[in-house]
């Protein structure tokens, strides 16, 4: 995949750059019409006559493939230790590409793109931030697998729950129609991640002796299970463009409905036996910062131009042909149906879902 994708991106650059000179522009920036769907607005193209539309938007659905993938490899049965780190380095590869774009490319095009758009700057934010939440979340089961302290886990939990509340901020803007289903996934991990929190935080309260208020966290995480269960139920029947992922069903989910009993059920017999402190009326306040595991989108370049672009090669391009009609508005006869993608669908509901 990568390999292909270099190879196509090297040869658009001299659509892009004129030759021996990258500051410079290259006259064939402007002879194609490129088509491309957004995610969230249908089948109906956006269509630019920019090279460097073409580049952004190649880069911009490689960037979801990497999600795609790390969501395959996620489904499977049993995934070994190399592939949870090939998840972790996929997302945060897909992370680096949308940034990319972002900051050195889309900034290029002469004809910004519309509101709810796959390259306007809040949907691009939106998917960097979940990627990174994503990738945290491999983090999170890892610290869990090797016994943690629960310190650095609650940390880590509160930490990617807070990625989760900023994407769905960054969207809060969009329009109801296309964005709701997306805002709805993103509260209830934000709510999950909490959850998950307050948990591992109640039991560093138990191991310093403070009872009561680890029994104030634990039913915290209690009632915000309950929500996220109930999110998840909503965002299930809410209509909206994207797949549909069941994360209720997922045993990472199942497991913290038991986990957060347990403890709770714990801590109210140590509370009973031994404590006998009071049980605050207020949940502790999560000032939590991790330290370690923290991601960081991988820094990405697009490849430099091919060495098969030549003056030769330049001069062959015969501009006199270039269509009269600059118009590239898509027509409603346009709509493009989807593809289908049976070799990249996880075989199994991995409870994430980025694209």
């Amino acid at each position: 995949m990568k390999n292909a994708a270099d190879l196509y991106f090297s040869l658009l650059q001299g659509f892009i750059n004129s030759l021996g000179d990258s500051t410079q522009e290259s006259k064939l920036r402007y002879v194609q019409s490129f088509k491309w769907t957004d995610t969230l607005q249908g089948h109906v193209p956006s269509a630019q006559q920019d090279a460097v539309f073409e580049l952004i938007s190649m880069g911009f659905n490689v960037a979801l493939w990497y999600t795609k993938y790390a969501s395959r490899l996620a489904g499977k049965e049993n995934i070994t230790e190399d592939e949870a780190k090939e998840v972790h380095r996929s997302l945060k590869t897909a992370a680096g590409i949308f940034k990319h774009l972002k900051e050195s490319h889309i900034p290029k095009l002469l004809t910004p793109p519309e509101k709810g758009q796959d390259l306007e700057a809040r949907l691009i934010d939106a998917y960097v931030i979940q990627c990174q939440a994503e990738a945290q979340e491999v983090t999170i089961a890892r610290a869990i697998e090797l016994k943690h302290a629960p310190g650095l886990i609650a940390a880590l939990a509160y930490e990617t729950a807070s990625f989760y509340q900023k994407a769905d901020h960054t969207l809060s803007s969009l329009e109801p129609a296309y964005s709701a289903k997306w805002r709805k996934y993103l509260h209830l991990k934000m709510c999950f991640y909490t959850a998950y929190a307050y948990c591992y935080h109640g039991q560093t309260l138990l191991a310093s002796d403070k009872c009561g208020e680890a029994i104030r966290s634990l039913q915290e995480a209690e009632k915000l299970y309950a929500e996220a269960e109930a999110l998840c139920k909503e965002y299930g029947e809410t209509k909206g463009p994207g797949p549909t992922a069941k994360p209720s069903g997922h045993l990472f989910f199942r497991k913290l409905g038991s986990l957060v009993k347990n403890t709770l059920d714990k801590c109210q017999r140590e509370n009973g036996f031994i404590y006998f402190q009071k049980i605050p009326t207020e949940a502790p306040q999560l000032e939590l910062k991790a330290n370690y595991g923290l991601v960081e989108p991988v820094p990405f370049e697009f490849p430099p131009m091919s060495a098969h672009w030549t003056p030769e090669a330049l001069a062959a391009f015969d501009l006199t042909k270039r269509p009269k009609d600059d118009s590239v508005k898509p027509k409603p006869e346009d709509e493009v149906k989807p593809v289908k993608e049976p070799d990249i669908k996880p075989q199994k509901d991995t409870g994430c879902s980025v694209s």
